[in-house]
């Protein structure tokens, strides 16, 4: 763990929205007092190759207000949600010049922990990666790369992740679906702006995963509820369209798309030879539209033509044929991460491909857990446990929800009968602003994520074709975090930094 000198603290729990503080950071109200913010502010310095920066880090609550109307007539504001984040806002800085970034992870039900000391905030966890993981109790670094180089950074955990809750005696059920979720984290948002004078300026989301499909939707509900008009957003590893993610009944476009992730990772684990990585994954490619062809046959296909296919998909795979044929040339991905290496006794990761695991028995149709999630999960907790009450002084007894299942069963009310897919919401938001620009992250090793479904899913924004200018992707070694792996963390880290350098306009 790096030296990191004392920060000066000044420890004040904010009285904003016109309540007088909390009793104590982070502590329980009583059931006749309304909830009111908790925020603890901490300065610090953090040495970079560019030089020191001076910054202050606010943690804690805020709390969201409803307005309330009876008959047509204005009933006040009522306290429905207290929601946690923290915020680092560079010291000195020109508001209308300094970008702004709001970040948050996915699920639905993970906080923002995997962002926030994974790759963007001034500190980060010391995990390590695949091969050389690191031992409990882990640490902290600092992170020069950071983020706040380029723009100050808020961090949002979304109701029920985190320590965000509904208010006391409110229910948190309306908040774990699509559109309570984007109501609620874009309400923060300008809750954020406003309080803070930061209408002026350039303003930047990024989510991963269900944070990218938050992400795209937030663009066009931003603009449309608040006339919040953005520089950029930056989606990794983002959910756009569900249908090319899960394996549907009657649906077979996942199976192309994630063919090339099957391949790489069957490279990986040395299922190929010596075969060169980039020519394994351009077969896996260069097939995908025959692969199309031959499962829209169905039941039509000759035994030839069936036969030549099976043995094409297990050659690319790495699977057998004997799997292949029975699984009716239909490989759901969490099936195929259990049967890829049964032989070798090991369950292959899902979010990374690269990691792998031994299982309790192998008569797993599909995988019992996911390699990547079990080695990842402590070091991002102890980190987050220890930075927030012992860095940034916010003490709070609540569980801090890292990944829950408290969400589930989350809505897609609002999609019934059709896909989800929030492609159309992206592409309305860069029409009715020419000046959004879009930054797309990948991981090659992305096992729920692929970059090809990713790809697919851009490819079908609705938006004139010189539009597409304004859209920006790379692929990185890695998985679905691709940030674990160091080298993929640097290239990232800078690659970010650009993009919001030239999205601001300045």
């Amino acid at each position: 763990m790096s030296d990191t000198p004392e920060p000066e603290t000044t420890s004040t729990p904010a009285a904003q929205d016109g309540g007088a503080p909390a009793s104590a950071p982070g502590g329980n109200t009583s059931a006749r007092t309304a909830p009111r913010d908790d925020l603890v502010t901490t300065r610090h310095t953090l040495r970079t190759p560019g030089g020191e920066l001076a910054y202050t880090a606010t943690t804690g609550r805020i709390v969201l207000h409803e307005e309330i109307t009876k008959d047509d007539t204005y009933d006040g504001r009522k306290p429905r949600a207290e929601m946690s984040l923290t915020y680092y806002t560079l010291d000195d800085a020109d508001v209308t010049r300094r970008p702004v970034t709001f970040a948050f992870n996915g699920g639905p039900g993970s906080s923002s922990v995997w962002l926030h000391l994974g790759l963007l905030g001034p500190r980060r966890v010391d995990s390590g990666d695949v091969g050389h993981l690191t031992p409990p109790p882990y640490g902290l670094l600092d992170n020069p790369e950071t983020l706040l180089r380029v723009s100050d950074l808020v961090f949002i955990d979304p109701v029920s992740t985190g320590y965000s809750r509904a208010a006391e005696g409110e229910k948190a059920g309306p908040y774990h679906g699509f559109t309570g979720d984007l109501e609620s984290v874009g309400e923060v948002i300008r809750l954020w702006t406003s309080r803070h004078d930061r209408w002026m300026s350039p303003k930047f989301i990024v989510g991963e995963s269900y944070g990218g499909t938050r992400g795209a939707a937030l663009a066009e509900y931003l603009q449309r509820r608040f006339g919040m008009y953005l520089n950029g957003v930056m989606l990794i590893a983002p959910a756009l369209n569900m249908e090319t993610l899960y394996h549907a009944e009657g649906s077979d476009l996942p199976n192309p798309l994630f063919l090339p992730v099957y391949a790489a990772t069957a490279h990986y684990h040395g299922l190929h030879g010596d075969r060169p990585l980039a020519e394994v994954v351009a077969e896996a490619r260069g097939y995908a539209d025959e692969y199309r062809a031959v499962l829209a046959r169905g039941q039509a296909l000759d035994d030839a033509a069936r036969a030549a296919a099976v043995a094409r998909v297990a050659a690319i795979s790495g699977l057998t044929e004997d799997y292949v044929d029975r699984a009716n040339l239909r490989l759901e991905h969490t099936r195929v991460y259990a049967e890829l290496q049964r032989d070798r006794r090991l369950v292959t990761g899902r979010l990374d491909t690269r990691y792998t695991r031994p299982a309790d028995h192998y008569l797993h149709e599909q995988m019992p857990a996911d390699p990547f999630i079990d080695a990842i999960t402590g070091p991002y907790a102890a980190a987050l446990h220890h930075y927030l009450r012992g860095e940034l002084e916010y003490a709070q007894d609540a569980v801090y929800e890292v990944l829950t299942p408290k969400v589930h069963p989350w809505s897609y009310k609002e999609f019934e009968g059709r896909a989800i897919d929030v492609a159309d919401k992206l592409a309305a938001a860069m029409i009715a602003n020419p000046h959004l620009r879009v930054h797309v992250a990948m991981g090659r090793y992305d096992g729920g994520v692929p970059v090809e479904a990713i790809e697919y899913s851009l490819d079908a924004l609705t938006i004139p074709r010189a539009d597409r200018e304004r859209i920006e992707t790379r692929t990185y070694p890695a998985g679905h975090m691709m940030y674990v792996d160091e080298e993929s963390r640097l290239a990232q880290s800078a690659d970010l930094a650009a993009f919001v350098e030239r999205a601001s306009n300045r």
